[in-house]
């Protein structure tokens, strides 16, 4: 990558404080979370151009400070601004690892107060977001449920079930059905209210899984051959 400098920096009249240092915010150019705040002096942000990583100056050590150098967790910088005071660079980076010293992300994870009403509007937000996720997975996996129902039933072949009564028929009776609900299917679809197209389907769609199960087919194989013809 190749940081595109749109005002050069000998351009600007930074306001460096006494010790000629400015704070620079350090914000996640994706998440936009804010990951920390140093200080860079002239030498240190020309530096941060040239590296196109952040380089700051330490006021404790009095050096220059590449930051990550030594742990790894570099910032790999997009894009830079500086506030209407010209007192302090924004850098919005790429970061290699956490930020904070810790291990945090960010060094900004202790909080001293928050809005009640927010907090309960993201929990909400993340327990309708976790039922969905639920949902979803649940309407995924119901096709590989039944086929696993039915193939208990056959392995059991419980009294008085019908999927029992179907294998006991044997394939031929499997067949028929099929045949029969596929012409129900064409039926609701063709002069029937919506409702029953999806019944009809769903009946359709069991036979198909009976008779799967007594051909020793899976569903896992159907979806093989689905993705195959998709690619």
């Amino acid at each position: 990558m190749v940081l595109e400098v749109i005002d050069k920096l000998e351009d600007i009249d930074f306001k460096y404080n006494e010790q000629g240092l400015m704070p620079a915010v350090v914000q996640d150019a994706v998440t936009k979370d804010i990951l920390m705040v140093a200080y860079v002096n002239e030498e240190s942000l020309k530096l941060s151009l040239e590296k196109e990583e952040t380089v700051f100056y330490s006021r404790s050590r009095q050096e220059l400070w590449h930051k990550g150098e030594t742990s790894g967790n570099t910032q790999e910088i997009k894009e830079i601004y500086y506030d209407c005071d010209q007192d302090t660079i924004l850098f919005f980076v790429d970061p290699a690892g956490p930020a904070c010293h810790t291990g945090e992300t960010s060094c900004f994870y202790r909080k001293i107060a928050e809005d009640t009403d927010a907090k309960a509007a993201k929990m909400k937000e993340k327990e309708i977001e976790a039922q969905n996720i639920e949902a979803d997975f649940i309407e995924k996996k119901v096709i590989d449920d039944l086929y696993h129902l039915i193939l208990s039933r056959k392995e059991e072949m419980p009294e008085e079930s019908y999927t029992t009564y179907l294998f006991e028929k044997g394939i031929d009776k499997i067949l028929k059905k099929i045949g029969e609900e596929s012409a129900e299917v064409i039926i609701a679809a063709k002069n029937e209210p919506e409702v029953e197209l999806i019944n009809e389907s769903a009946d359709l769609v069991y036979h198909m899984l009976v008779l799967l199960v007594e051909r020793g087919v899976t569903p896992a194989q159907i979806r093989k051959e689905l993705i195959k013809r998709h690619k």
